[in-house]
């Protein structure tokens, strides 16, 4: 609620909601994740990165289907235009081996993108949302 706050006064601001905003994984909880994160995807100066995700969710045995849900949600609401990858490093490793492993689970929950949304996703949204250059 805080953050819905925040951006709605600040509507010329660009925001990056980080993490998907922390949902409750592990307990697969979706209320009142959904709901809230539903609202915020309504400002258009709203993106989110997609990371952070297995330290949510339960450290030890994890699985992919654990997050689709989660992610089909952001994919949903806020659109591949408005996602970007993050790989929550090296925090990560307190729930996966390595950082392949949260490659390719990223990889995996949003196969169903297409090429140009993958680009977007995996770096040109990035770029030029944080005007990152090649100099």
């Amino acid at each position: 609620p805080a953050a819905i706050e925040l951006v709605r006064a600040c509507p010329d601001v660009q925001f990056v909601m980080d993490h998907i905003s922390k949902p409750r994984i592990a307990k697969q909880e979706m209320e009142p994740w959904k709901t809230l994160m539903s609202e915020l995807a309504t400002f258009p100066n709203v993106l989110c990165k997609v990371s952070g995700l297995v330290t949510e969710a339960n450290w030890k045995d994890w699985q992919v289907k654990d997050f689709k849900s989660y992610v089909d949600h952001v994919i949903e609401i806020f659109t591949p235009q408005r996602l970007m990858f993050g790989s929550d490093w090296p925090v990560a490793l307190l729930a996966t081996q390595s950082y392949s492993d949260v490659v390719q689970l990223a990889e995996k929950v949003t196969s169903q993108l297409s090429d140009s949304e993958k680009a977007s996703f995996w770096g040109g949204h990035a770029t030029s949302k944080y005007k990152v250059t090649n100099q």
